[in-house]
C-alpha cells in the first residue's frame, strides 16, 4: 500500500477513534481552544476557507497540511470536507511520518 493511502486511512482511523475534529467552524473552535495538533486542508479548498483556517493556525503556531484534494479526505473520513483537524499527538506524528516518507 502506498504512504498516500497509508496517510489516508490514518484520517478514518483518526475519526473512528474521535480523535478529528472535521468541517471549517469546528476546525477554528479546535484552533482557537488550543485542542488541534494539525490543520488538514484541502488543497482545492476555496480561498476564503484557506485564509481563515490559515491565518487562525498561525497564530497559535499549528502546521497546516495541504497534501490531499477535498475528495481524498471526504472518501478517508466519511463525509464531505474540505478541513480537518488532529486532536490527538500519536495520529499526528504518524501522519506526519507517513507524509515524510513520501506522499
Amino acid at each position: 500500500m502506498q504512504n498516500r493511502q497509508k496517510a489516508l486511512n490514518l484520517l478514518g482511523l483518526a475519526e473512528r477513534a474521535g480523535k478529528l475534529v472535521s468541517g471549517l467552524e469546528l476546525v477554528l473552535l479546535g484552533l482557537k481552544a488550543k485542542k488541534v495538533k494539525v490543520v488538514i486542508l484541502a488543497n482545492d479548498s476555496h480561498a476564503d476557507t484557506s485564509e481563515k483556517v490559515t491565518r487562525l493556525a498561525k497564530q497559535n503556531d499549528i502546521e497546516i497540511i495541504s497534501n490531499f484534494t477535498s475528495s481524498e479526505i471526504s472518501h478517508a473520513v466519511g463525509k464531505q470536507r474540505k478541513v480537518v483537524g488532529l486532536t490527538d499527538t500519536g495520529f499526528f506524528k504518524a501522519l506526519v511520518q507517513k507524509i515524510n516518507e513520501g506522499v
